[in-house]
């Protein structure tokens, strides 16, 4: 069987038969055009039919693959961490558009790292923190920020538990962060979603909080403000249908200029806070 032969016979669609033989065989996408007629090496010929399997069955390419793009760059995923979405790059431009010169950020439940590593690259005269419960993803995270070269300092605990990483509050008492940023998890429990497509096989406590959907951005909105500097933001995002549920969380703990910024479908998506202290 020659490579084009493998590309017309395989049942998935084209764009990922493609990206399958060049995964397992190594080779370009110019090659696969220029190189069609050559046979497939039979230990890739079984390769191929394992990751033809896993498609089918449902796993999310980039899983097989073991990366996906996010803002222009490519980041290392595999089942420990989310699979980075267009939607957060709507959540990076926030945070970089509320971001002072020199400033100072932490990015809790960070996962896959994306959103850190990414304000790390695009603005390298920040310090970024980013902090994760789950150990398999701050692997992961690690990796990428080592991978792409970005300054990242990591720890390791449930949300603020993880402590301040590298310094504390000020000595005036007030916090250290200009910016607190979180993609925390928002499904609620009983969303049918969970049980369809990609989710099926993501860390379900990154997707869901096991209950509305809200509480782990009460606890953001609630313990931030302790971390915050005066005039610092907390920038979450949460789902399309949230939005007037998190203004009112954070109005509620006392943050201002409260809003709700839309993704490119014009959806609800990002809602972020300025703490003025209290």
């Amino acid at each position: 069987m020659t490579l084009e032969q493998w590309l017309r016979q395989c049942p998935l669609p084209k764009a990922e038969a493609r990206m399958l033989l060049q995964y397992a065989g190594g080779y370009t996408r110019v090659r696969l055009v220029t190189c069609g007629h050559d046979k497939l090496p039979e230990n890739v010929g079984a390769a191929l039919a394992a990751l033809q399997q896993r498609r089918q069955n449902g796993e999310p390419m980039a899983y097989i693959l073991g990366e996906r793009e996010f803002y222009g760059r490519r980041f290392a995923v595999n089942r420990n961490v989310l699979i980075p979405r267009p939607e957060t790059e709507h959540l990076v431009e926030a945070v970089l558009d509320k971001l002072p010169p020199n400033g100072r950020i932490w990015d809790l439940g960070t996962g896959s790292g994306a959103v850190a590593v990414t304000v790390a690259l695009e603005r390298e005269d920040a310090e970024v923190h980013a902090s994760d419960i789950s150990s398999g993803a701050l692997a992961v995270a690690r990796q990428n920020a080592a991978d792409l070269g970005a300054a990242v300092t990591f720890a390791c605990g449930s949300w603020f538990e993880a402590g301040l990483p590298q310094g504390g509050s000020s000595s005036n008492g007030q916090g250290s962060y200009d910016v607190i940023v979180s993609n925390p998890p928002y499904i609620e429990a009983e969303d049918e979603h969970l049980a369809q497509g990609d989710l099926r096989f993501e860390p379900q406590n990154a997707l869901t909080d096991f209950a509305d959907g809200l509480s782990c951005i009460r606890i953001l909105a609630q313990g931030a403000p302790a971390y915050l500097k005066n005039g610092g933001w907390l920038v979450l995002e949460h789902g399309y249908n949230q939005g007037a549920a998190v203004r009112d969380i954070l109005s509620s703990r006392g943050f201002t200029a409260v809003s709700t910024l839309p993704d490119l479908a014009g959806l609800d998506r990002i809602t972020q806070g300025q703490w003025s202290g209290s």
